[in-house]
């Protein structure tokens, strides 16, 4: 078993997960893979399965009984790298949106003393391919509303591609985890910076999803707005 894990939800993604798997295995990094599937019925699961033989004790599967959120899926994935004693861990989409190549020096930061590391769409500029301007907009002026309310000095709150070493993860009561959506991804990276996590940002360049289809909708977006006025006012609580 190596030290780092890259956790990559699925939901319908019999398009992409194969080739995202052998993508981020090309890297040459030591790492492993865990899938949290939530009983995709285009039978991604299926797929992961029939990989595993040629990914020998470097590929998992975990299949969740039903499909209750990308938060929860997290939730559930750190939960099997901590007892797993993995000492960095990443959230990565499966449909091509991160780029593995970035892992490289994601991972750099982390082992140099970053707690956590963005992959920031926002930290030089804006930079995003194949998006509509009006999804490019709500994205980066939800970060700015985050900015604003939080104070928390990140460019890309609501960014997905995230690494974590080991020491936040056991510092956040995971069963406390509030939201599911984008509040999610904002919510890990207040509470780490509330308990004074060192935070970091790394640019890339967020590319939209070429195959498969997005798991974006409006509840999604209002929880994210809502959410970070809860945060806000609980503070002190998650210190």
């Amino acid at each position: 078993m190596e030290q780092t894990l890259i956790i990559i939800p699925t939901y319908n993604e019999i398009e992409n997960i194969e080739a995202i798997i052998k993508t981020v295995f090309d890297t040459k990094l030591l790492l492993d893979i865990l899938v949290v599937d939530d009983q995709s019925p285009d039978g991604t699961g299926e797929a992961v399965i029939e990989l595993m033989s040629q990914y020998k004790a470097r590929l998992f599967l975990e299949s969740r009984s039903k499909k209750s959120g990308l938060g929860a899926a997290y939730v559930h994935g750190f939960k099997w790298a901590l007892k797993r004693q993995y000492q960095y861990v990443f959230e990565m989409d499966a449909d091509f949106s991160h780029d593995p190549k970035e892992l490289a020096p994601m991972l750099e930061k982390l082992k140099a003393g970053t707690d956590l590391v963005v992959g920031s769409r926002y930290v030089k500029g804006v930079n995003v391919v194949n998006w509509p301007m009006s999804r490019i907009l709500l994205s980066y002026f939800a970060s700015k509303y985050v900015q604003l309310i939080t104070s928390m000095p990140i460019k890309d709150a609501t960014a997905g591609f995230v690494g974590y070493r080991r020491v936040v993860l056991e510092s956040i009561v995971l069963d406390e985890i509030k939201f599911v959506g984008y509040a999610f991804q904002i919510e890990l990276k207040y509470k780490a910076w509330v308990k004074k996590f060192k935070l970091e940002e790394h640019p890339i360049i967020f590319t939209n999803r070429v195959l498969g289809k997005s798991k974006m909708n409006g509840n999604i977006i209002w929880e994210a707005l809502s959410g970070v006025l809860f945060l806000r006012l609980n503070k002190r609580k998650f210190k």
